[in-house]
């Protein structure tokens, strides 16, 4: 019997920690997205050193991202915030973190029991 605890599910909200820094993804958000993803794959979440299950969750011009190893994309069918917090309230009984910077995405998920972080997490 493994008696292990479940992985952290970190739940990233691509549009929001794309657009934190400015290096010009408005061309091409779907690359911007792909980028992301990649570094998600290699260097996981910052700070957390245990199992994790990475979501990216994409919207808009990003659909379209592929999963890779590490990294599960989920492509929103409307709004981005609104799949995260499905997501979050999927998933109640394990640990949970959102990364955002998006206020009113931070009050729905912290609200569902989830913890929040910022995008320096990914980028710092």
């Amino acid at each position: 019997m493994d008696d292990a605890p479940p992985a952290l599910l970190v739940i990233v909200d691509a549009a929001n920690v794309v657009g934190s820094v400015p290096d010009g993804w408005w061309r091409d958000r779907r690359a911007a997205a792909e980028r992301l993803r990649d570094l998600l794959a290699a260097r996981g979440l910052r700070g957390h050193e245990g199992p994790t299950e990475i979501v990216l969750v994409v919207e808009g011009a990003a659909r379209g991202v592929e999963p890779v190893p590490g990294v599960r994309v989920e492509a929103a069918p409307g709004s981005g915030d609104d799949r995260i917090v499905e997501l979050v309230a999927g998933s109640a009984g394990r640990p949970r973190v959102v990364v955002t910077a998006d206020r009113e995405l931070r009050r729905r998920v912290t609200a569902l029991g989830a913890d929040v972080t910022g995008p320096r997490t990914v980028h710092g």
